[in-house]
């Protein structure tokens, strides 16, 4: 098969990164400036199409013939892109993704840091971001520049042939990246994966944009409001500057931290000395809390038809391959739980703000509650929403064999109370409301939520957010859940001693359930039961001092490896141990749990239109039988995991909701 490299470079007024690629074609003055291409070994050609040269014939016709695998660095640019400009569409089928084969090695994302890490000779031309800025993106009109908006080719010729020579580089480093990674081939059912990931993503889900539009307006009103009492209450012209405001803390005798951060808050309220300064506090509390991010994030998404797209980064959890959210980032969306959504949400759509404070309460607080559902069905259908049942837990207990476990997940999926019974000794039957005994449930959630990937004390302080435990409590909880899950804790120093061992021996060391470490080419791969690979790049062992805390240091065998740093971004050194490798496995393989299960829906011919951690959400036609369809085929055994026990819940709705 022929493989037909492309890069792009674009114009539009909408911005990218901020808007996504869906919402970036849907600009009137959208345009492709350069087409960059390559057939498999041939030189690089470069398209200039502001200089009104033609793609030629062969290449065209590539873009619709499915002989032809088309590649690119962030494919999803190119394919939206194309799609857009020649009006046809190019079925994510026939393309691969160079970013995404990246990331399947844990690599960085983007092509200068892939190009960096495999210490390729062909490198990103360094120049790209200041012609990109230049050429693809509006420019601010001065009198130096004649007072124009956007900046063509004849406005600087020499920088125009820096640009052609920047796209035709691109596609130079992105064949050189896929040669590298050619030794480490993506399966095929992850590119089949992959192409209803775009599916899903190019269909995107439907937003109401009376409610998005009403959200920021409530919110505008309400801190409008808070400013002018903050202003009537201090007689400062800008109460919301910070130093403004600590000025007059000051002069009212309240000394207060250079950065007023929300944690010195609580302290701050009970310091003030006054019914004044402590109301000036309430306001700065309520003023510094943002409520409509996500829905400016909509307003900046949304599509012509009401759609927003490109929600889902396939991937994007890059040690795992778990998805992670773009744009409004659907992974991390509050959870409601005001008692009537249907009420809510209709009183902020009809703009009913004093009416929607006085019965839900304030406006932050009501609008983080309806950020999700602001999702809705597209006219006339319904949402069927359907996750698994404590995946996580049923994978770590099929993988470690806690066989109390498993029973617990096969029969009545009682775990918190499960664990409680056998942590504190008392009797399953007893854990329930009204009896004296269900105190200790809250007990047997944190300590199964906080340990089951080794944590300790701090863990446990992280999950019991209702502060319902003695911190005293932790150390002896830590104790009791580890004692009651012996073959988890055993998971533990197996797979730390499993990885060492490969890496030491550069052999492969057999785990349990067809899984494996196993050292080759540098890289110290985690084969999983599904058949795909974890990788950890340049891994080495090596003793070093671990000091814990309140206890004595030691001397221990350690495992790292270099990664990208999620919260850095940067590309480093990391250290691992059991837990964190463990965790790896288990969220691995709930990832491929949910992989299944979206294989199997979108062969069902079902629309997915996103999906969050273990939920799947699907855009329907009234029919009664479905989501009982649904939910079995979510709890479907798989056969690559014989004895897990699946399940999942559901629920239908007219507009998306955490149930």
């Amino acid at each position: 098969m022929r493989i037909l490299q492309i890069d792009i470079e674009t114009y539009s007024s909408i911005d990218l990164l901020k808007s996504g690629v869906h919402r970036y074609v849907e600009a009137s003055d959208f345009e492709i400036l350069l087409f960059a291409y390559a057939w498999d070994d041939e030189p690089v050609q470069v398209v200039d199409l502001t200089d009104m040269e033609d793609v030629p014939g062969d290449v065209l016709a590539a873009l619709a013939d499915p002989a032809v695998t088309k590649t690119a660095f962030n494919a999803a640019f190119e394919r939206t892109c194309l799609t857009k400009w020649f009006g046809q569409p190019m079925p994510a089928e026939q393309w691969q993704c160079t970013s995404v084969w990246a990331l399947t090695l844990g690599l960085p994302g983007s092509l200068d840091g892939a190009a960096d890490v495999l210490k390729l000779d062909a490198k990103k031309d360094a120049k790209g971001k200041a012609l990109i800025k230049y050429f693809s993106v509006p420019c601010k009109p001065t009198k130096a520049n004649g007072g124009r908006e956007r900046n063509l080719p004849h406005h600087a010729p020499e920088k125009w042939a820096d640009y052609v020579a920047y796209n035709r580089q691109d596609v130079v480093v992105e064949r050189e990246v896929r040669r590298k990674l050619a030794r480490f081939p993506v399966r095929a059912r992850e590119w089949e994966l992959w192409a209803i990931d775009q599916r899903i993503n190019d269909r995107g889900v439907r937003l109401d944009r009376e409610l998005i539009h009403q959200a920021i307006a409530c919110d505008e009103q309400y801190g409008a409001r808070l400013i002018a009492e903050a202003r009537e209450l201090t007689g400062l012209d800008n109460p919301n500057s910070l130093a403004q405001l600590k000025g007059w803390l000051a002069e009212r005798g309240l000394e207060t931290p250079d950065g007023m951060a929300k944690d010195q808050m609580p302290a701050l309220l009970d310091a003030a000395p006054d019914d004044e300064t402590r109301r000036m506090l309430e306001l700065r509390q309520e003023m510094s809390k943002t409520s409509v991010d996500k829905y400016n994030a909509m307003a900046r998404t949304i599509c012509a038809d009401d759609r927003a797209r490109g929600l889902l980064q396939f991937c994007g959890a890059n040690r795992t391959w778990r998805w992670a959210g773009r744009l409004i980032q659907v992974q991390n969306l509050p959870q409601n739980k005001i008692p009537d959504l249907a009420l809510a949400r209709e009183l902020l759509r009809a703009g009913e703000f004093e009416l929607l404070e006085l019965l839900f309460g304030p406006p932050p607080f009501v609008l983080s509650q309806l950020i999700r559902t602001a999702f809705v069905p597209s006219e006339g259908r319904r949402f069927i929403v359907d996750d698994f049942a404590a995946i996580e837990g049923r994978v770590i207990s099929w993988i470690a064999d806690e066989e109390w476990k498993l029973e617990v997940f096969r029969t009545h999926g009682r775990i918190y109370e499960a664990t409680a019974s056998r942590m504190f000794g008392v009797p399953l039957e007893t854990i329930v409301k009204g009896h004296d005994n269900y105190k200790y449930r809250p007990f047997g959630k944190v300590a199964e939520l906080a340990c089951g990937f080794q944590g300790g004390a701090g863990a446990l302080e992280a999950m019991d957010s209702k502060r319902e435990i003695d911190p005293e409590e932790y150390p002896r909880l830590v104790r009791q859940w580890r004692d009651a899950n012996p073959n988890i804790r055993k998971l533990w120093y197996a797979a730390e001693e499993a990885a060492i061992e490969a890496v030491r021996t550069k052999s492969t060391v057999k785990l349990k359930h067809g899984i494996q470490y196993r050292y080759a080419g540098g890289i110290l791969f985690a084969d999983l039961p599904s058949g795909r690979s974890l990788a950890y790049v340049q891994p080495e062992v090596k003793m070093e001092t671990i000091r814990p805390k309140d206890k004595e240091p030691f001397q221990k065998e350690c495992l790292s490896f270099w990664g990208m740093d999620q919260v850095k971004k940067k590309w480093e050194k990391q250290r691992t141990y059991g837990g964190r490798l463990v965790e790896n496995l288990v969220q691995a393989i709930a990832r491929d749990c949910l992989a299944e299960t979206l294989l199997r829906l979108d062969r069902a011919g079902l629309e997915i239109v996103m999906h969050v951690h273990d939920e799947v959400v699907i855009d329907a036609d009234s029919d009664d039988g479905l989501l009982e369809r649904v939910t079995a085929l979510m709890g479907e055994p798989i056969d690559w995991a014989p004895g897990l026990p699946l399940a999942a819940a559901g629920f239908e709705c007219e507009f998306y909701q955490k149930d």
